[in-house]
């Protein structure tokens, strides 16, 4: 006859030993995960602490740091400033025509910046056109003060931003072209600048400058210094300023003009539709144009949804397989090492634009 806690044992005997095999098999994964460790570190090239310590150190010590891509900064707030020499105007034997479309959607709180900062350059040959979608703000007040001023201007549905630039565009017929966001500005001399460039240089078929960032409010927040132009790290991410890019009308008949099924990275599909024409691209020594960031701005609301699916759907194309963040960061590695000295050359007044 067996006692209650001979009884007792016996029942708590089948789950010790349910527990000891689930140690097992626990110890027995722990063994696998520990082997599996140990391959992944023989692939990979041992770096002692104390290197990445005396590089982050060197780095701090010459503000060495990239800013590039990035849009928000420490600095506070200040009012957009420009070297007095953006605001002489190079004599030019011919200039061209340079036609401009901004596309407008309920932007009215922005769009009368952007119109002045174009028209008020009072370049000679101007084509400027204003595509709006059939805004219900302040915009129809904004142009009908700026109609007389414009060569086109125009209130309908469209489908999207990169339809209301073609069809922008299409009322035009300069010989340089470009596309200015209704939230966007060109700093002083801009228009003056391309068009001298581009009459000194027949051969170049794109150009683009450096950009300049800035609030709600129309205040600097911070600044993009570029390298000289780089096609090969198009393949991996653009690095172009779309509010500074003009370029000339034949490379843009070649290519067939803005894809409208892009809503995103409609500019990064027409730069690199450009450079595999074959476009000779230039980036010009100074600040051409300033990107507004603000809650409501595409780049803001759709980057992280739209955006990575628009730029997977690129770099898909360009590279014929889909490619890892790590192959990316190699990619552009390079490019963003010169962008670090230029910029920090810039800020200490080595180099002035």
């Amino acid at each position: 006859m067996s006692s209650p806690e001979t009884d007792t044992n016996a029942a708590e005997y089948p789950i010790i030993v349910g527990m000891e095999r689930r140690v097992q098999e626990l110890a027995n994964q722990v063994q696998v995960l520990q082997q599996e460790l140990g391959r992944l570190k023989a692939y990979t090239r041992p770096r002692l602490p104390w290197k990445f310590w005396i590089r982050h150190q060197i780095k701090v010590l010459l503000d060495l740091r990239v800013v590039l891509g990035k849009l928000s900064f420490s600095e506070p707030p200040k009012v957009v400033g420009v070297p007095k020499w953006y605001h002489t105007k190079p004599a030019l034997k011919n200039p061209p025509v340079i036609s401009i479309a901004t596309p407008s959607y309920n932007q009215g709180e922005f769009l009368e910046g952007t119109m002045r900062s174009v028209l008020d350059q009072e370049y000679p040959k101007l084509q400027y056109v204003v595509q709006d979608g059939g805004s219900t703000d302040s915009t129809v007040d904004v142009l009908a003060r700026y109609k007389s001023r414009l060569h086109h201007c125009e209130m309908q549905k469209d489908r999207g931003q990169s339809h209301a630039i073609n069809l922008g565009l299409a009322r035009t017929d300069g010989e340089i072209m470009a596309y200015l966001n209704s939230d966007d500005i060109l700093l002083p001399g801009s228009l003056h600048a391309v068009a001298k460039y581009f009459e000194d240089h027949p051969d170049v078929d794109v150009v683009y400058g450096h950009r300049v960032l800035i609030n709600q409010q129309g205040d600097e927040i911070g600044r993009w210094v570029l390298p000289p132009h780089d096609s090969g790290v198009l393949k991996w991410a653009d690095y172009v300023p779309q509010e500074t890019m003009f370029w000339r009308r034949r490379i843009w008949d070649k290519v067939g003009g803005i894809d409208e099924s892009f809503r995103f990275a409609m500019d990064w599909d027409l730069i690199s539709r450009f450079v595999e024409a074959g476009a000779k691209f230039y980036r010009m020594p100074r600040f051409l144009g300033a990107f507004r960031i603000h809650d409501s701005s595409k780049t803001m609301t759709v980057v992280n949804t739209h955006g990575q699916e628009e730029m997977t759907k690129l770099r898909r194309r360009m590279h014929g397989r889909d490619v890892t963040p790590q192959e990316i960061q190699k990619g552009i590695r390079r490019y963003l090492g010169w962008h670090v000295i230029y910029n920090r050359l810039y800020r200490l007044g080595l180099v002035r634009y």
